[in-house]
């Protein structure tokens, strides 16, 4: 059910590192371990492959299983007006090119982009997810991961990883991978969470983001060195997300059943309004999205 327990710190190498949480509120417990030296988190031992590949099946997806995930497609057009304003943010940087979503899931962000003039591609582990973007974009989705993907060097002109980034094992690896891909002045895009955040520090191991699918754990300034360090030259960090306020609230509606729902609208426009609230590593809360340069 795990691999073999790391040494060393997966982001900076340091072998100093320490106890941090014991993660008990799903069936499958973790623990994870702290680098004194860059503040990186991360699950350790962390589970093997087959344990983490069960995780992505239709259960996952259709919200049977102990761990999951909301299915976008449910959400239908509610769920494009983000995408849409995604993109939008995307081509103020890059305004053509191929396209990579890595973790692309259905393939929404895919039609988004391919909308707007992009060539689409994705990655996506999950077999059950696969075939549905497979179907959208016949021959551009690889089923499995940044490890074993077909795609040439300097093939791409922006790549996403939305919340993406903390599944996976190596993410060092994976942020030089990307560096790899992308062409000169092409855009790497990720979406995460910050646990330096006033809103990660209260919660503590209660903090939802302790999934069993996330083995990886970032900080700003730890996540935009590690991008430094492979080679990108221009970093800008968006909190909470790179784009307005309307769109997540139109976007919430796709769930709504009574007018009563609509209550809800405060509770997201609060946390909006205090993700603004941050400087130097101090943010209010812990949603950022880092889009980095080549």
């Amino acid at each position: 059910m795990y691999k073999v327990k790391k040494e060393k710190c997966p982001l900076c190498g340091s072998g100093e590192i320490e106890g941090h949480y014991r993660i008990t509120s799903y069936i499958e417990h973790f623990d994870t371990e702290r680098c004194r030296r860059c503040g990186f988190i991360f699950m350790n031992p962390p589970f093997d492959d087959e344990t983490l590949n069960s995780f992505y099946s239709r259960e996952y997806y259709e919200g049977e299983a102990d761990y999951s995930y909301i299915d976008e497609r449910q959400l239908g057009e509610f769920a494009d007006y983000v995408y849409r304003a995604r993109i939008r943010k995307i081509k103020k940087y890059v305004q053509e090119g191929n396209f990579l979503d890595v973790g692309c899931s259905f393939g929404g962000l895919l039609g988004a982009a391919a909308k707007q003039g992009f060539s689409p591609y994705g990655i996506e582990l999950s077999a059950f997810s696969h075939e549905h973007s497979s179907e959208l974009f016949p021959g551009n989705i690889h089923n499995g991961t940044l490890g074993d993907h077909p795609f040439s060097e300097d093939f791409f002109s922006v790549i996403t990883m939305v919340e993406l980034i903390e599944h996976l094992e190596d993410p060092a690896e994976a942020i030089a991978e990307c560096y790899k891909l992308l062409k000169k002045d092409g855009l790497l895009l990720i979406q995460t969470a910050n646990m330096e955040g006033n809103q990660a520090r209260r919660e503590g191991e209660n903090y939802a983001y302790y999934m069993p699918g996330h083995l990886s754990y970032f900080t700003k300034g730890n996540l935009t060195e590690r991008l430094k360090t492979a080679g990108f030259n221009k970093i800008k960090v968006y909190q909470p997300v790179d784009f307005g306020l309307l769109p997540k609230l139109k976007k919430s509606r796709g769930s709504f059943k009574t007018l009563k729902d609509y209550m809800a609208w405060y509770r997201i426009s609060k946390y909006h309004m205090l993700s603004k609230i941050h400087f130097g590593n101090f943010a209010m809360t812990s949603s950022m999205v880092v889009y980095a340069v080549k």
